[in-house]
């Protein structure tokens, strides 16, 4: 079957096999490895993308469904080159260690902070955190880095 969607803002047209699933096609097709795949039962949420700015899980997601949707990865936050606050706060504050379950960790962060809650307060940090298996970093650092980028977003910009 015939697909179309954009990844990043890059538009695919694209001949799929109607049980694709959505983190396949990334990875495998269109070699956006930064989605991973962790455990293929939805648990993990190192498969973590947005759907048209919502963060869903591709591992539970047929490439079908994605039919004229805008998909983003981890590999789209950064511009230019240039970190995102998100990355950046996750770089400085040492939310990372290993890295695996880290791109599902921001782009569940993202849509918390862009379609939820620009400020929000540990405990719904956390509670969004809750759907990322992480072996690693013990998560409060992720905490941490979550508060930190939401202050650069919001601190006011200054010329």
């Amino acid at each position: 079957m015939q697909i179309t969607l954009a990844v990043n803002g890059h538009q695919h047209a694209l001949e799929i096999e109607p049980q694709l699933l959505l983190v396949d096609l990334l990875r495998e097709r269109l070699k956006a490895t930064g989605t991973k795949v962790g455990c293929d039962t939805s648990q993990c949420g190192s498969c973590v993308v947005t759907l048209n700015g919502i963060s869903v899980k591709s591992c539970t997601i047929l490439a079908a469904q994605a039919d004229g949707a805008e998909v983003g990865t981890v590999e789209g936050l950064a511009t230019n080159g240039e970190l995102d606050p998100l990355q950046e706060a996750f770089w400085q504050e040492h939310g990372l260690q290993c890295g695996f379950c880290t791109p599902g960790m921001l782009m569940s962060m993202s849509d918390l902070l862009s379609n939820h809650n620009a400020d929000p307060p540990p405990s719904q940090i956390r509670a969004w955190l809750d759907g990322n298996l992480c072996r690693c970093t013990g998560y409060q650092n992720c905490v941490r880095a979550v508060e930190h980028a939401a202050r650069i977003i919001n601190s006011p910009v200054t010329s």
